[in-house]
């Protein structure tokens, strides 16, 4: 009967962080977005009202947080993409070069991953200044006019997305870099001796045998950026005319800035929902694994 227990002492700890860190913040949200939870209400609970599903049709309303909901989904449509293929790209660079200059670019490449996102956001915005910064200088050199980076709301949410992507691309690098090592040599030699191809050991061998990799960079890749936050909080705050605002800067505007903490809690559990929702349907779509 001792031994049974040896397996339960060892996720206790495991267990109780998941509690303490999630399923009761979840809960404790789940129940404030049924009330109107304010400041006062935080200072004495006898303030706290039942409201039932105001906040939630009123959500289904508030044309900002429709906008931030289509700002997420023009974030996760064009930079999910992006993110996975550039780092795949870069992690079979690396992994094809043999010279200890490729050992270099892997910490370079890592190195936006582990950077204070306070002081990317100080260079980039050195960088997206319409007046002096680098990108409309080498743009004027070609008699380009100059490009409002952060004060359209297009190119503003563009313009974030490729900041996110270069800060995102270092841990999918090395998670897809793990993966490539891990893959035998004895397949590359079997299908040079009968002759395939670059490209045809690339999507007849290493594709595939990626496979477990990519779903798991495409499912974490894309909870990450249904909370798409710190870049339009840091650079944007949200504008131009809430063209940036995110799903999650939205909830914590809401929350933190105007104290409307039953109100943000509702956002939170429709970006909850969202979150299970998309995740559920990668792991329903992916495909039954090949056995190699």
């Amino acid at each position: 009967m001792a031994r049974d227990r040896h397996p339960y002492i060892f996720i206790a700890p495991a267990l109780l962080i998941l509690i303490l860190f999630s399923l009761i913040p979840i809960t404790i949200a789940f129940v404030i977005s049924f009330t109107d939870m304010d400041l006062k209400g935080l200072a004495n609970w006898s303030n706290i009202s039942f409201i039932g599903l105001s906040n939630y049709t009123e959500l289904l309303s508030d044309k900002v947080f429709h906008k931030a909901v289509l700002n997420t989904i023009f974030y996760v449509v064009i930079g999910v993409p992006l993110v996975i293929v550039c780092s795949l790209g870069i992690a079979l660079l690396l992994n094809y070069g043999k010279s200890k200059i490729y050992t270099v670019f892997r910490g370079v490449y890592f190195m936006p991953a582990i950077t204070n996102i306070i002081a990317i956001a100080v260079v980039w915005g050195f960088l997206y200044n319409t007046e002096y910064g680098l990108f409309n200088y080498l743009l004027s050199l070609m008699s380009v006019d100059k490009i409002p980076w952060l004060e359209e709301p297009t190119i503003a949410k563009l313009s974030l997305i490729l900041l996110a992507v270069w800060k995102g691309i270092g841990i999918n690098m090395i998670i897809f870099l793990a993966a490539l090592q891990g893959i035998p040599n004895s397949y590359y030699e079997a299908a040079r001796i009968d002759g395939a191809k670059r490209w045809q050991i690339l999507f007849k061998i290493t594709i595939p045998l990626l496979r477990y990799a990519i779903f798991f960079v495409t499912v974490t890749t894309l909870i990450g950026w249904l909370q798409f936050f710190e870049e339009p909080f840091i650079m944007t705050q949200g504008g131009p005319l809430d063209g940036t605002v995110s799903m999650a800067l939205f909830i914590y505007q809401r929350g933190f800035q105007f104290s409307e903490f039953g109100y943000a809690a509702a956002g939170s559990f429709i970006l909850f929902i969202f979150i299970i929702v998309v995740t559920l349907v990668q792991f329903k779509m992916r495909k039954a694994d090949d056995e190699y």
